[in-house]
């Protein structure tokens, strides 16, 4: 299988890949908790916040910049909050006309519009750094260690694993697709620039593309479980008995737990600040 799309783990020997996966996932969560308490235009405590996330890139050996330039693709996600722009009561900003709809922009909209921009950033930079320094199968085994339902982590594990059968699907359809849509090079080039008929690479109009993309929906839901009862057999057959095995120990050290007591430590200042 080559489809490794949502593999993002990357093998280093730091001291963050060192530490146990339940303090990973312990100070991960935490750090996410704490950022969402943090009250409105807290900006003193985001900074802190960023400061405690470059350092823990240094100590990941990955470069202090690593998780920043991953998380800037997540910040368009964080934009359904505009409408607490127009939605909270505040002093008025800006007016203007969209649609049926007169909207005004208040200052306490715009600080809480910002702020959770700001929360979302700094939240999809840490798991960006979790996934990056631990191994799927120790974040279900830290999961299952800190009592989390088993339902919930055979679910995700199971989402995990399904996502790779189903991305290598999805790219045999397409090669069985360009292999079977080829055309003359004469019907690749649409006929005269005003023509209206659409034209892809392989000199098929849309409307063809379309009921193709229609045919390989339906034939992805059909090989994709019959693959899924085949894969899952063989796990069976390979000893699953319910989670996922990992070849790594998990044994807490003198270093875990000075580690979660720092971190937590940091966050109960990081409140502090934020409400001075």
């Amino acid at each position: 299988m080559h489809f490794d799309a949502f593999d993002r783990y990357h093998e280093k020997e730091s001291f963050l890949h060192r530490l146990d996966p339940r303090i990973k996932v312990v100070v991960t969560v935490g750090f996410i908790l704490s950022n969402a308490l943090l009250p409105d235009g807290a900006w003193t405590a985001f900074g802190l916040s960023w400061l405690f996330l470059l350092l823990a890139n240094i100590f990941s050996s990955l470069g202090i910049t690593f998780t920043l330039k991953r998380s800037f693709v997540a910040l368009p996600f964080a934009l359904v909050a505009v409408t607490v722009l127009f939605s909270m009561s505040g002093t008025p900003l800006s007016s203007f006309h969209f649609l049926f709809w007169d909207l005004t922009i208040t200052d306490t909209g715009l600080l809480r519009f910002f702020s959770i921009l700001v929360r979302s950033w700094l939240s999809v930079q840490v798991a960006i750094l979790l996934v990056a320094t631990a191994r799927f199968p120790d974040i279900i085994h830290a999961l299952e260690h800190l009592r989390i339902p088993m339902i919930l982590t055979t679910i995700i594990a199971f989402l995990y694993r399904y996502l790779f059968v189903l991305g290598d699907e999805v790219f045999r359809l397409l090669r069985a697709r360009e292999a079977r849509s080829a055309a003359p090079s004469s019907l690749r080039q649409a006929q005269g620039g005003a023509s209206l008929r659409m034209v892809s690479r392989s000199g098929r109009s849309a409307v063809w593309r379309a009921r193709v993309a229609g045919y390989m929906a339906g034939q992805l839901f059909l090989r994709s479980y019959e693959r899924s009862d085949r894969v899952y057999n063989a796990m069976l057959a390979r000893g699953y008995a319910g989670h996922l095995e990992t070849t790594n120990p998990h044994e807490l050290r003198r270093r875990d737990y000075v580690t979660v007591a720092l971190a937590l430590m940091t966050m109960f200042l990081l409140q502090m600040v934020g409400r001075l």
